[in-house]
């Protein structure tokens, strides 16, 4: 049989774009593993960075919402920046900034460089996360784009699956600056590959950056969440605390005024009028406040309450972590066979069960009294995870898949600040209050040392009074039902928005140019 003069070249070519955007995919989610393990690589290393920096409890929650607060700050701007400049180079930039911080996270000699340096982590964090999913979407259709999103979702799920495992080897082994530390050769080699596989595809119509919309949309979520964490100590009718939540809310008005009269604004806000937007940022807000900021209470208290080291207590939340990573592979094929807010909504049903299911522990509970909601919760959230993306993806035009990725994860990681602040206060107080009862007078200082170091910061204060341990460990305890309850409560909300709110009609259908189109032409132009 004969072929034609140019199949072998066209064939030999096609070839080498499938590999690179396999390659690219590797970079993607390479990417995303790294951002994404540092939240919960951090929660189990928590009780040790506690000891040796003498952290207090409202630090342990800044070592958490520093990172989450820039990263969910500035994700909407990475994913405009990301349309205007090109995927790419905004991508390979985050690394960068991403890895560089990394560094400074392990030498850190104090809490508060730590704080800082996560902040830095942020900046970096939110330029990768942003562009992540818009990477996706402009490297694979079709049915390989499902697959590109399932292993996307997978490695959303795998850094949860094997954050706690990794960061209970490394601070037991090496010592909790090694979580960091470990960043540095996956970052590197991420930006070699982005470099040298990568096409850097941007929106032909964005324009410059929304400054007034970064402004305030940075400072509404900044003041809300100092607002959380210090309304404790300093009194939630203090002058300061009820100053910074109308600050917040001030600003957060202020930044709807100005997205309206944006002619391309960072954030969409005609979003709202269509319904599956409305449910998909609804839930994924939900799932971040209601289960995601969970985690490292749950860290606490198998480590400060139980006793567990780093290890064990990352093996203890292996039967959650382990299901988020596997149940995208398993169901990969149900997104094609069933009406994605449907899915959603189960997952997250499943996530609001499980939670409800670990309620109820008391001061002689053991770790298996977690197991049963522990495995829910990663299975619902493993439904989840990928729905997520499908939806964030088709509620916009694919030339808009920046800004898509950019919102969404700015719901996800914004819930997870908000939840780590709001449910840290009700826990807070929730022990101070079964302390009082139990011990009688004003508790607040035991209160603080329970929250952040257990039964061990009960015992250093006991100073031989009876009952102080076993008082801390009720009231640990107690606190920990409290916002178990509350958590699967706003998941629950996030499954019923799903449900009622996601229908296929509202999802965009019309498929993007490819990336070698968009790339030339970008070329053309410059």
């Amino acid at each position: 049989m004969g072929s034609s003069p140019g199949g072998a070249p066209a064939a030999a070519s096609s070839e080498r774009d499938a590999s690179r955007k396999w390659w690219a995919l590797v970079a993607i989610c390479g990417g995303t593993f790294m951002l994404l393990v540092d939240v919960t690589i951090v929660q189990v290393a928590l009780p040790r960075i506690q000891r040796e920096l003498h952290a207090s409890f409202t630090n342990l929650q800044w070592v958490i919402d520093a990172y989450a607060l820039t990263l969910s700050a500035l994700i909407l701007t990475g994913g405009t920046l990301a349309d205007r400049l090109g995927r790419k180079r905004v991508f390979v930039g985050g690394l960068g900034v991403f890895t560089l911080a990394s560094l400074l996270c392990g030498l850190s000699g104090s809490i508060t460089v730590l704080i800082f340096a996560r902040a830095l982590q942020g900046f970096g964090g939110a330029a990768m996360f942003a562009t992540s999913l818009a990477l996706v979407a402009q490297e694979f259709r079709g049915p390989e784009r499902a697959g590109a999103i399932a292993a996307w979702g997978a490695t959303v799920g795998g850094a949860v699956a094997v954050g706690p495992l990794i960061g209970g080897v490394l601070t037991d082994g090496l010592g909790w600056q090694w979580i960091f530390f470990v960043n540095i050769p996956v970052g590197l080699a991420t930006i070699a590959i982005s470099l040298t596989r990568m096409v850097n595809v941007r929106d032909p119509g964005a324009e410059r950056l929304d400054w007034a919309g970064l402004v305030t949309f940075s400072g509404a979520l900044f003041l809300l969440i100092f607002g959380l964490l210090r309304g404790t100590d300093e009194g939630w009718g203090s002058t300061l605390i009820v100053s910074t939540l109308a600050g917040a809310a001030v600003l957060l008005c202020a930044f709807l005024f100005v997205e309206l009269r944006q002619r391309r604004p960072m954030f969409d806000l005609s979003l709202f009028a269509n319904r599956a937007f409305c449910g998909v940022s609804l839930a994924t807000f939900a799932v971040g406040a209601g289960m995601f900021a969970m985690f490292p209470y749950l860290t606490l208290y198998l480590q400060n309450a139980l006793g567990y080291s780093p290890l064990q207590g990352g093996l203890r939340l292996l039967p959650a972590t382990v299901l988020t990573f596997v149940v995208p592979l398993l169901t990969r094929g149900l997104a094609a066979r069933r009406p994605p807010g449907a899915l959603l909504g189960a997952g997250l049903a499943l996530t609001a069960l499980g939670l409800t299911l670990m309620h109820g522990l008391s001061a002689g509970s053991h770790w298996t009294a977690l197991l049963a909601g522990l495995l829910l919760v990663g299975t619902g959230i493993g439904l989840a995870n990928p729905a997520i993306a499908n939806i964030a993806l088709g509620v916009v035009p694919p030339e808009r898949s920046g800004m898509a990725s950019g919102i969404s994860n700015t719901f996800r990681i914004g819930g997870l600040a908000v939840g780590v602040a709001g449910l840290g206060a009700i826990f807070e107080h929730r022990i101070g209050t079964s302390l009082e009862k139990s011990l009688g007078g004003t508790q607040q200082d035991l209160a603080k040392a329970v929250a952040s170091g257990g039964t061990r910061a009960a015992e250093a204060l006991a100073h031989g009074r009876a009952g102080i341990v076993e008082a801390s460990l009720r009231a640990f305890a107690s606190g920990l039902n409290e916002i178990l309850l509350i958590g699967a409560g706003l998941v629950l909300v996030g499954a019923i928005g799903a449900v009622s709110l996601v229908r296929l009609r509202d999802l965009h259908r019309r498929p993007a140019a490819g990336p070698q189109a968009v790339s030339e032409a970008e070329t053309a132009r410059t």
